[in-house]
């Protein structure tokens, strides 16, 4: 027959429970969210979980095994966590450093509109297929509008370039579409212009997209850079 738990075996069974978890507080006190203070808080709650079992009702051992892999698992998840975020560091700063030596080049951004000032503003237009006349037409802030003929062109990248002495347009806000026949899809505008600037956020590129300042178009997203080079 099994004895009864004496009263010497209760009061060190508490003592040990009040150990253990004095040595939890002792060890997340410093941080209580690191790792290695969750590894130590763990460890010692097991210990005294194994220390303060019923002796006539002892816990199955699959049950230990069930808990270590679970807390592996936590820190499994917290190491790729951690990896995680230091790779989306070390890409914010690629895209930084990347960003800036765009300053000076000529990049192309999908926009129909610009600022037009005395220089020539460039572009080109994508065509899906053939066409026997394109035209683009340049329409002011006041609603006027100026016609550049750009004649019958085959399918792909036609290049053109806005003129204002030539046609007259005062510096301004401009608008530019493409005139094509009837029946064929609208082709895509791209703008061309050099970088003048490029603004990242005060609080990182994790908070917001890093700008792009490019000359006629305005400010744009860096992702928005359709083509690099002239």
């Amino acid at each position: 027959m099994i004895d009864q738990l004496s009263p010497s075996m209760t009061d060190a069974t508490a003592a040990n429970t009040q150990a253990a978890q004095q040595q939890v507080k002792a060890n997340g006190a410093d941080d209580k969210n690191s790792k290695e203070s969750m590894k130590n808080e763990f460890i010692s709650l097991m210990v005294a979980q194994i220390q303060n079992q019923d002796p006539l009702n002892p816990m199955d051992g699959t049950q230990y095994v069930s808990q270590l892999a679970q807390f592996s698992q936590v820190e499994s998840m917290e190491n790729m966590a951690s990896m995680m975020q230091n790779s989306n560091v070390r890409l914010d700063n690629m895209q930084v450093l990347s960003t800036a030596g765009l300053v000076g080049q000529t990049v192309y951004v999908n926009s129909n509109e610009f600022e037009l000032g005395s220089d020539p503003q460039k572009g080109k237009v994508e065509l899906e297929q053939d066409a026997s006349q394109l035209n683009l037409l340049v329409t002011d802030q006041f609603g006027q509008t100026s016609k550049v003929a750009l004649g019958p062109n085959k399918a792909g990248d036609v290049a053109f370039s806005i003129d204002p002495q030539k046609l007259g347009l005062s510096p301004g806000q401009y608008q530019v579409s493409v005139e094509v026949a009837e029946n064929q899809p609208q082709p895509a505008i791209m703008l061309a212009g050099k970088v003048d600037q490029v603004q990242v956020p005060s609080s990182g590129t994790n908070a917001g997209s890093t700008l792009v300042n490019i000359q006629g178009v305005g400010s744009v997203p860096f992702y928005n850079i359709a083509q690099f080079g002239a």
